[in-house]
């Protein structure tokens, strides 16, 4: 990329990041005016700087106008539109319509690929032409311009509640999340994990899940966690003699736990705040324990497997200096503190509270880990900071811009309350085999959509259910966000994978069974949390939680055990019974 290049990006970004940070202090933003400008900023990142060839490119130059244009008429006409009630007047607007679903489609393809697209197309024409299917999937029709105007000028459908995380909160934390990526924040991590695991038996694995569920924390992708943490620690875990496979294996599983590890969780969790109506401290403390618990799974997994290969620790001369240690660690500790104290002690919102730290981060950019200031650098750091921001807001709206058309048709049609039905039939009123179902429908959707996605579109169809089935509104939302997360380590499909296979240049099928095994935790805690449901009760009965933690915990240990290392078939039978029950048996 050229420098002219560079500086028009990082100019984007940062009128991106000004724009969310602006909204945040400036009061109320009629809702048809921020979201669409939260696009409108989004639509330059998805149609031209991911654009791969010249023609589509160019196609992209004319797909982002048009879908500016549109954008920028709805800022303008705001409050006529809101007396229109989502019904569209005149074929200009219908014009406006079918341009802004057809730009928000072409934006997720972009973004992320054809599934999540693919599957808001067919909802459109489910809610375009569903009433001449018969029997109870069909719906009873609805006029073309209440269809299109509902999901398309009113406060329902793309300018939805999903949107409104995605402007008011999600964007706030990517800042945040890329300030400190950065700066040394990243280092700081390595090397706050390589002084507390690396001289350990399989240290330089330890040392993979510890900066991977640290630096998972902010950035919230499995993804970027492989690609930037895995850079250090796959060629670290290779030159020590681990196999490739399960050197890629530790690097995808422990990247995963980054969605569900607080305090940020990715977007997820935002969207879980608006759905739930629960405050996103209340998320963060009901997830933790869960997440503890991912990793402690991980990491017997890897004791176990150091049972059967010789995975040695990190040298003394690899570990970083004690004094290295705790200047690196400052990078991210500040920040940190910053917006703990902002939620917990101070009770500003929480992105009112990561305002804050990002001002404490920036303010930490100048400055590296020898103490020294370099304005170069520092210039760097701030075009990496910008682009980064604003590219990755630009993919996070893209995603949830397009599983807004599905949940508005979702809701037009009443096509939610079916699936929803079916589901209490299809499990004959039973709480378990309704979790099973819903649990294969998050595996599958999760492979071909973002976790994000999979989490809003699963939820909105079986989360009726299983709440009407006896679960807490929490506790369904958090077992339907931990199995949409599955696919990143579950074949056919599994993205992290696929990234950690490729660094080493070994066959993804192999990356893949060791994942599975070291990742158990994946698949069984989210049921321990229905059998355990003290176990996200941490804010309001912490000793009941923390008991019920250990006996997960001693349950994960024996079956992560019993999985990975036991060559005696009755010891790893007597293993997992007795870990099912430690488990599933209720205190």
């Amino acid at each position: 990329m050229t420098p002219t290049a560079r500086l028009i990006w990082s100019v984007l970004g940062a009128a991106s990041i000004a724009f969310h940070l602006w909204l945040i202090f400036s009061g109320l933003v009629p809702n048809l005016v921020s979201r669409p400008l939260h696009m409108a900023l989004a639509l330059p990142w998805t149609m031209l700087f991911v654009a791969r060839s010249r023609a589509e490119l160019i196609s992209g130059v004319v797909l982002g106008a048009a879908g500016l244009a549109a954008c920028l008429w709805l800022v303008v006409n705001a409050d006529a539109l809101s007396d229109q009630y989502g019904f569209l007047d005149g074929d200009f607007q219908l014009v406006v319509a079918v341009t802004l679903l057809v730009v928000v489609l072409e934006m997720a393809r972009r973004a992320i690929g054809w599934p999540l697209p693919l599957v808001a197309s067919l909802a459109l024409l489910y809610g375009l032409f569903g009433e001449w299917i018969p029997g109870e999937f069909g719906h009873p029709g609805t006029p073309l311009n209440s269809f299109l105007g509902t999901l398309t000028i009113a406060e329902g459908g793309l300018w939805g509640s999903l949107t409104a995380v995605s402007v008011n909160i999600v964007a706030i934390f990517v800042i945040f999340g890329a300030v400190l990526n950065a700066g040394e924040a990243g280092q700081g991590f390595m090397n706050v994990a390589a002084a507390a695991a690396g001289r350990l038996r399989a240290g330089a694995a330890k040392v993979s899940v510890i900066s991977s569920a640290l630096f998972g924390s902010i950035s919230g992708s499995a993804s970027a966690n492989v690609a930037s943490t895995g850079a250090i620690t796959l060629p670290t875990m290779l030159k020590l003699g681990y196999p490739r496979s399960l050197a890629a294996a530790v690097e995808a599983v422990a990247s995963s736990g980054g969605q569900i590890m607080p305090p940020l969780m990715g977007a997820g969790a935002f969207v879980m705040v608006e759905l739930t109506g629960t405050p996103y401290t209340s998320i963060m403390a009901a997830a933790l324990l869960p997440a503890i618990l991912y990793f402690l799974a991980v990491w017997v997994g890897i004791d176990g497997f150091s049972l059967r290969h010789d995975l040695r620790g990190l040298a003394a001369d690899a570990r970083p200096a004690t004094r290295d240690v705790l200047i690196t660690s400052a990078f991210f500790l500040a920040p940190f503190s910053v917006l703990l104290w902002g939620m917990f002690a101070a009770g500003y919102t929480p992105q009112y509270a990561a305002c804050l730290a990002i001002l404490a981060g920036a303010m930490l950019l100048p400055v590296d880990g020898r103490l020294s200031f370099d304005w170069g650098r520092t210039l760097e750091r701030v075009e990496q900071a910008c682009m980064g921001a604003g590219k990755q807001i630009a993919t996070i709206a893209s995603i949830i811009l397009c599983a807004s058309i599905i949940i508005g048709v979702l809701g037009i049609t009443g096509l939610g309350v079916k699936i929803t039905s079916l589901i209490l039939s299809g499990s004959g009123g039973a709480l378990w085999p309704a979790l099973l179902l819903t649990a294969l429908a998050c595996l599958v959707l999760g492979m071909e959509v973002p976790t994000t996605a999979a989490y809003v579109i699963c939820v909105s169809v079986a989360g009726p259910a299983l709440i009407e089935l006896g679960l807490a509104p929490l506790q369904a939302h958090l077992f339907v966000f931990w199995f949409a997360l599955l696919s990143t380590i579950t074949p056919p499909v599994c993205g992290a994978v696929f990234i950690a296979a490729g660094m080493v240049e070994e066959n993804w099928l192999k990356v893949a069974g060791h994942a599975m095994a070291l990742g158990i935790g994946l698949y069984l805690i989210p049921l321990a949390m229905i059998a355990n449901p003290d176990l996200i009760a941490l804010a309001t009965d912490p000793v009941w939680a923390i008991l019920a933690a250990v006996k997960i915990g001693l349950g994960l240990t024996a079956v992560s055990f019993a999985v990975i290392a036991p060559r005696r078939l009755l010891l790893r039978a007597g293993l997992l019974v007795v870990g099912a029950l430690l488990l599933f048996w209720p205190l």
